[in-house]
């Protein structure tokens, strides 16, 4: 009987861990476009020398250091927060921009659905190449 407690535990466990945070990390690109076009796409671009408009063109955001793009009047803040873009780091900012980087200009409350989040950084790793 002890032998089978344990072994269920284990099994427990493992299932816990291949549910956490890895699995919350990986999302659908497909579902993510949906998400940008509702709740980015009125401030943001994503192609190659697109327009910077309320906010930056997103073009290459992976492995760059936050505040840095050319073309757009960042917020000191933003300059000054030490973030080159990565899943982690989009994924942190976008769920609390303002709890992120206080003093950033953008004027958005976050993505509070972990699985939106996670389709939205599939999809802006995509769009953004």
């Amino acid at each position: 009987m002890k032998n089978w407690i344990t072994a269920a535990a284990v099994i427990v466990a493992g299932l816990a861990i291949a549910g956490g945070p890895a699995a919350a990390q990986s999302g659908e690109a497909s579902k993510g476009q949906r998400v940008f076009n509702t709740q980015c796409k009125a401030c943001h671009t994503v192609e190659k020398d697109g327009a910077q408009t309320t906010g930056p063109n997103l073009h290459g955001l992976f492995g760059r250091k936050a505040g840095s793009s050319a073309g757009y009047d960042y917020s000191e803040a933003m300059k000054n927060s030490g973030i080159v873009w990565d899943d982690a780091t989009l994924a942190d900012y976008n769920r609390d921009p303002k709890g992120k980087v206080p003093g950033t200009k953008m004027v958005y409350n976050g993505v509070k659905n972990a699985g939106q989040l996670a389709d939205l950084v599939a999809y802006l790793k995509e769009a953004t190449k």
